[in-house]
């Protein structure tokens, strides 16, 4: 007997084994993916689910073992800087990354498309290569490891132009628009330089059997800005803004605005968060078109400017919050307060709420033209009218629910916003 109950267990024991060896059903594999929730608004999910199928896209993070938070940054050639952190949870506790990929500023949209779920592919393989999915999955290059150095003839300078021009006629009204723009930048490790010039000329003209009114209105600027890095944590800055509007009343504005920048966090990690705050002191002339509603055709100002601005995105969602104070030191009374938020939270399973506006208290408004404005002048807003606030805002919810997977690709009919 006690020979007989050997046998059995040696028996047990190698069909244990033998079961242990087979390869798993391809039937039955798609329960061992991973569970990924990607936290992307804009990516292509029709063409992701396409190239990445061996994990399952899970509409609900709770219901998530890899979440992938995906942000984005414009990089100094004018391209963007896609930063994806792969978080693990559950089975996959502790296994954590961050890659990214900078595109080119003349990329074409599938260009920067594959590029980026090739990253994401990347990322991902680390966890399907601990699951029976890994068996599934082709891992190959094209052969071109060639280096090659790199020669920049632009040396960091990048040049975009734009212009806008727009007509419109009928028998009693004419139109015409004109929005110029030019933007040089040059964007280093150690200093970051922005030239933005703008035209904007807008002409209207009204004719009837009595009266025959043009209306114009102008706005030029020049705006520069220029950040030099001081540590992982301090920048020191430069705004110098000069430019003339007939709608603010102002024949030339000439602002200079040296300013201090902290950072809380390193600016290695600005991606994921930011705790800025930033100081400013400087000068402002200002040439007026009418006199004002002080009795000024010109001023010399010294001002003063504050900002806070707060950003965290996180897999329960962000919050972008910025606050901004302007004084003048002439008279501490005129001054001007601005906050702007933007929160989005996931609640609970498939239900988020957002809620984003801005308001400030306006008591600055010192190049105000003197005299009543015109009915044209207030309904065209062809000059700036005088308030002591300034408000807006927007609320959303939305709440999904079905199927926690969301694997199955049909283009048929459209894409459907490729989301």
């Amino acid at each position: 007997m006690p020979k007989l109950l050997y046998l059995l267990i040696i028996a047990g024991f190698s069909t244990s084994l033998l079961a242990q060896e087979q390869p798993v059903e391809k039937d039955s594999l798609r329960k061992y993916a991973p569970n990924v929730f990607l936290d992307c608004r804009g990516c292509d999910m029709n063409y992701t689910r396409e190239e990445i199928p061996w994990v399952n896209y899970v509409r609900d993070v709770r219901e998530a073992e890899v979440y992938v938070l995906v942000t984005s940054q414009n990089t100094g050639s004018g391209g963007n800087m896609f930063t994806y952190k792969f978080q693990g949870l559950d089975r996959f506790e502790g296994m954590n990354d961050t890659l990214s990929y900078s595109s080119a500023p003349d990329a074409t949209t599938s260009e920067t498309r594959e590029h980026r779920t090739n990253l994401l592919k990347a990322g991902l393989l680390r966890y399907a290569a601990r699951t029976p999915i890994i068996d599934e999955i082709n891992i190959s290059h094209n052969g071109n490891f060639d280096e090659e150095e790199v020669e920049d003839n632009w040396r960091n300078w990048v040049f975009e132009i734009e212009t806008n021009p727009e007509f419109t006629a009928e028998e009693s009204y004419r139109r015409v628009l004109f929005n110029n723009s030019l933007l040089i930048s040059k964007v280093t490790p150690e200093i970051k330089l922005e030239v933005d010039v703008d035209y904007n000329y807008s002409r209207q003209r009204y004719i009837d059997e009595e009266e025959d009114t043009a209306y114009i209105r102008s706005v030029r600027n020049i705006d520069i800005l220029l950040v030099k890095s001081i540590s992982d944590h301090w920048s020191a800055g430069l705004r110098w803004d000069l430019g003339s509007s007939t709608s603010r009343n102002y024949s030339f504005n000439n602002t200079f605005l040296p300013t201090a920048e902290y950072n809380l966090f390193p600016y290695s990690e600005a991606t994921h968060h930011q705790l800025r705050f930033q100081y400013g002191i400087g000068y402002q002339y200002s040439n007026y078109i009418d006199s004002t509603i002080y009795n000024k055709t010109e001023e010399h100002l010294f001002l003063q400017r504050v900002g806070i601005a707060y950003q965290v995105q996180e897999k329960w969602g962000y919050i972008n919050l910025s606050t901004t104070y302007s004084g003048y030191l002439h008279d501490l009374s005129k001054t001007s307060v601005e906050l702007f938020a933007r929160v989005r939270v996931r609640i609970i399973k498939g239900l988020s709420f957002s809620v984003g506006g801005g308001g400030g208290y306006i008591n600055d408004q010192l190049s105000l033209a003197k005299g009543e404005l015109s009915e044209a002048e207030r309904l065209l807003r062809l000059k700036e009218q005088a308030t002591s606030y300034s408000l807006r805002g927007e609320v959303s919810i939305t709440y999904t629910f079905g199927s926690i997977y969301n694997n199955v690709v049909n283009p048929r009919f459209g894409n459907g916003g490729g989301r």
